[in-house]
């Protein structure tokens, strides 16, 4: 081992000292661990030449893992925006006492650049969602995105070769005089920078201009694609005209501006500034790429209403298979293609009949984008591309070639209605948690005016929008689009699918997150659908396919339309509670996976930001424990996310295995939240003298259940039960998993109570915390340094997943779920 026994600081001074000694390693940047940067001479350091950055990395004592040390380093880079500060490095990396790894920063950026992602978690909880997501995506981009990207080296195994690695790619001398080169793999940050320095030089009213269509990025685009300051490319939308910006004549000529000349408020010395350190234009070779990719300089908010997401080239290819297999092999000669939420076109790539084509999209700047591309080799017809608001404007708008087969019966039924529609939403997650504001623009089309009463809350959506008004008006039509599947599945959506009566021919899911600026972990799907025959979707079944295009099987889908949930179920046991105390309250949200995280039980009603669910008493105590465990034992997941919970068949009342499993794997889960700093704590399992507690618990209520105290007289019903409430009339009797799991959680509770101090009547979230502390944020720590601790907690957590198993199959037994 390289440096046994060094402390970290330690670490950090001998392999400076080792390996780096060429270079600059004393600068600290915020919380970043080491930075290795190029040497400067007095010169450079008099005239203020910014600093040129080799390498970021996170460093640790012991031997860690490289995914977990490059997630924490990515975590605090992007808390601190550490890129906006200095320029960014050559490398990321992380070494411990034994290794270190590199891997190209260009190749991790996008991360950076992730829409709704809290950066404020602390880096080194591990536990965090965010932590997670990034943990995936590092890991995605390291295994998969780009094989062999990664450098990994032992300090003394690769000795020879790290000091080679790192003479070949740390060239100080000609980074210092090298203009930074852009490329695909840093256009983005540039964009970020020149939105910062540059923007606020150019006179444009940019509220007035984004109501006309006009973005920032159009600018940048001027900017980056130009040489000696004259844009290249003359079909942008804004152009760079040596000291001004000229605004093409469609958009000056609607009134907003009173010329179409823009020019600079400090006769552009930012601009100059900003674009003296870079070499413009780039190559060549990037230049449609940019482009065609401009959907990432979108601001979030206008990506969401134009629907700029990019479809990934795996799904385009995949989706004009399944459309062959559909409509024949000869299907492009047969059938017209109007993609009407085009873009710049890409869904589109691969068709080769481009007369029967067609492509609209709502903005100008899109449409010149393809037209260029068309004088680049696209696949299209001029005349076929064109501007046209599908769900405000008229149909007369549209050529009159397209109006001809619109306005024909016969070919309508050979129009393929072709598109990934906009996705945005009223109301989002973002929305309900307080931290973004309603779209208030998605219910101000014209669209959503007609078929609102028809359709009901599905029209808050604009893929529901775009559905509608193509059902309703494009009759006769296919229809092959991308979406969500909410449409099928989701409980708001039931009166879309009474009008949307079309039959589904052909379709496949993907996870969500191999598109752009997607991140949950829910399925996209490709549906094909015939509108000329009527027929209600009630279930059907589509291939799955993961992120790298491999078929994993097929799966079956409901709609669940005219099916009681398991909300339902639930809510009919609170009829039972009048008179009786309240041992907890349960957070019942949705009915789908997607809201498992936020299934819970809490002390009091008043812990839950929003509540909604049901008190606990000891009259529903078993439903509640059966809701919760069956909510939980099936881990979430992209391909589940919509699934709906049921309500259940009888059977589940005369299988009593299932239901003290459900008891016992509550009583011991993690999202039971019990603290008895909020009240009485009536969910401790075991008796003072099991845990040997030092006196005695404020309540017994449990214990007293599980022994068939609390029932009264014993009743003849077979069941245990008394009449329709369940209470133990007898003392349960568990399996063999669940026996394991009490065993288990005894010696956790015995620990505990053998601390100094230890609360009396702690419940399994407060000796969780004991252990675990908590971060500065507030959450509870992932760890404990306590070893007999981890131990213990170990072999709960390993008894709960075998009883987890046990109760899966039941879960679809008693038809909670359907498969």
């Amino acid at each position: 081992m390289k440096y046994t026994n060094a402390l970290e600081e330690e670490i950090k001074n001998k392999v400076s000292q080792d390996f780096f000694k060429a270079f600059d390693c004393t600068k600290i940047l915020g919380k970043i661990d080491f930075a290795v940067k190029a040497k400067q001479s007095v010169r450079a350091m008099r005239a203020g030449e910014a600093d040129i950055y080799f390498l970021w990395a996170e460093a640790k004592q012991k031997p860690a893992d490289v995914l977990i040390m490059l997630t924490q380093l990515v975590l605090t880079i992007g808390k601190a925006r550490t890129f906006n500060e200095v320029p960014p490095p050559m490398f990321l990396g992380c070494y411990d006492n034994t290794k270190i790894a590199f891997v190209p920063y260009p190749d991790i950026q996008g991360i950076f650049y992730r829409n709704d992602f809290n950066w404020k978690v602390t880096p080194s909880n591990t536990e965090t969602r965010e932590f997670k997501q990034v943990y995936a995506r590092i890991q995605q981009i390291i295994e998969n995105d780009k094989p062999g990207g990664t450098f990994l080296f032992d300090f003394e195994k690769d000795n020879k070769e790290l000091r080679q690695f790192i003479q070949d790619n740390f060239t100080a001398g000609k980074t210092e005089t090298a203009k930074i080169r852009i490329e695909k793999n840093n256009f983005i940050r540039i964009y970020s920078k020149w939105i910062e320095k540059v923007k606020p030089t150019i006179l444009v009213p940019w509220d007035t201009a984004k109501k006309s269509g006009i973005i920032d990025s159009d600018f940048y685009l001027a900017d980056l694609l130009s040489a000696d300051n004259k844009t290249l490319k003359q079909k942008l939308f804004v152009l760079l005209e040596t000291d001004r910006y000229r605004l093409n004549k469609h958009k000056s000529e609607s009134g907003l501006f009173a010329t179409d000349e823009a020019f600079f408020s400090d006769r552009q010395r930012a601009h100059s500034e900003f674009w003296a350190i870079y070499e413009r234009p780039p190559l060549e070779v990037y230049w449609d790429y940019i482009i065609e990719r401009r959907d990432l300089l979108v601001p979030q908010d206008v990506r969401e209403r134009k629907g700029s997401f990019f479809t990934p080239k795996i799904w385009v290819e995949l989706s004009q298979k399944y459309l062959a297999d559909v409509l024949g092999v000869d299907w492009q000669d047969e059938y017209y293609i109007w993609d009407c939420a085009a873009g710049t076109g890409n869904l589109l790539d691969g068709l080769i009949n481009k007369h029967n084509i067609f492509a609209s999209t709502l903005d100008q700047a899109d449409v010149d984008v393809m037209l260029d591309r068309v004088k680049n080799g696209a696949n299209l017809a001029e005349e076929n591309v064109f501007r046209f608001d599908f769900l405000n404007d008229d149909f007369t708008k549209l050529p009159k070639s397209l109006q001809a087969i619109i306005n024909s019966e016969e070919k309508r039924k050979k129009l393929v209605v072709y598109i990934n529609p906009p996705y945005a939403e009223v109301a989002t997650t973002r929305t309900r948690t307080n931290t973004g504001m309603n779209k208030n623009s998605v219910e101000q089309t014209a669209t959503h005016s007609r078929y609102s009463d028809i359709v009901g809350i599905a029209m808050k959506e604009l893929s529901a929008q775009f559905f509608a008004r193509i059902y309703g008006e494009i009759p006769g039509c296919i229809l092959a689009e991308f979406s969500t599947l909410k449409i099928m599945q989701g409980p708001n959506f039931s009166k879309f699918r009474q009008f949307f009566q079309a039959k589904l021919q052909k379709g496949f899911i993907v996870p969500a997150n191999t598109f752009d600026n997607v991140t949950g972990k829910f399925p996209i799907c490709f549906f094909i659908w015939d509108t000329s025959r009527k027929e209600i979707f009630k279930n059907g079944a589509v291939d799955i396919f993961d992120k790298d295009g491999c078929c994993m099987g097929i799966q079956k889908l409901f709609s669940y339309d005219n099916m009681k949930l398991i909300n339902d179920w639930i809510i009919e046991t609170r009829n039972r509670n009048e008179g009786h105390e309240n041992i907890a309250f349960l957070g019942c949200y949705g009915t789908d996976f997607s809201n498992q995280n936020i299934i819970r039980i809490m002390r009091t009603k008043e812990e839950f930001g929003e509540p909604r669910g049901t008190y606990i008493t000891q009259n529903n105590l078993l439903e509640s424990c059966i809701y919760l465990a069956v909510r939980h034992v099936i881990p979430a997941d992209w391909l589940n996310d919509r699934d709906q919970f049921l309500y259940p068949a009888e059977s589940w009342q005369t299988d009593k295995e299932f239901q003290n499993d459900c008891l016992t794997c509550t009583l011991f889960h993690s999202q039971n939240k019990i603290q008895s700093a909020h009240g009485v704590n009536h969910w401790i399992p075991f008796t003072e003298k099991e845990v040997y507690a030092k006196g005695k618990f404020e309540s017994n209520f449990m214990t007293e259940y599980i022994s068939g105290k609390l029932g009264g007289a014993k009743s003849a019903n077979p069941h245990l039960f008394e009449q329709a409430v369940y209470i133990p009339q007898e003392k349960l009797i568990f399996s063999p998993e669940a026996l394991a799991v009490f065993d288990a959680g005894r010696e956790l509770w015995r620990y505990y109570h053998a601390q100094p101090g230890c609360d009396l009547n702690a419940g399994y979230y407060d000796i969780r915390e004991r252990f675990q502390g908590r971060e500065l944020s507030g959450n509870m720590c992932a760890s404990s340094k306590d070893e007999k601790y981890t131990e213990l907690i170990g072999n709960l957590r390993n008894a709960l997943k075998a009883q987890a198993a046990k109760i899966e199959p039941k879960i679809y037994e008693h038809g909670f779920l359907r498969k």
